[in-house]
């Protein structure tokens, strides 16, 4: 007897992600080599780039105060240095709005919008 596979349910944070502001950077640094954004895409992996620091991400999605959120580990590069850190946002009118952090390090609170990438 073969079980049926459980249907997953739609993953509403996949895809391109615009940075729209970070408490701790102003916009000119989040996007001074490209723009700031967040991807998430399949199999709960996606990536990040704000400023210097780029990030592999690796996500879960769940429910938070009954609205769709995000939770993530990333590491990568900072100006070259290894780092590494962890992050949330939650889903609320087709923006995202969460915490990001370095790991023993700085944080910032930080804003994204649904958009196409450039």
């Amino acid at each position: 007897m073969t079980m049926a596979k459980k249907a997953q349910p739609k993953n509403p944070f996949k895809g391109y992600w615009r940075i729209k502001s970070m408490s701790l950077w102003d916009q000119d640094f989040v996007d001074e080599e490209v723009e700031g954004h967040f991807e998430f895409g399949s199999n709960n992996m996606g990536s990040f780039q704000f400023g210097y620091v780029l990030g592999q991400i690796d996500y879960c999605t769940g429910v938070r105060d009954t609205n769709p959120c995000v939770e993530f580990t990333w590491e990568d590069s900072d100006e070259m240095t290894p780092v590494e850190g962890r992050g949330w946002a939650t889903l609320e009118c087709d923006e995202i709005t969460g915490m990001f952090f370095f790991h023993q390090g700085d944080e910032s609170e930080f804003k994204a919008k649904k958009a196409k990438r450039k």
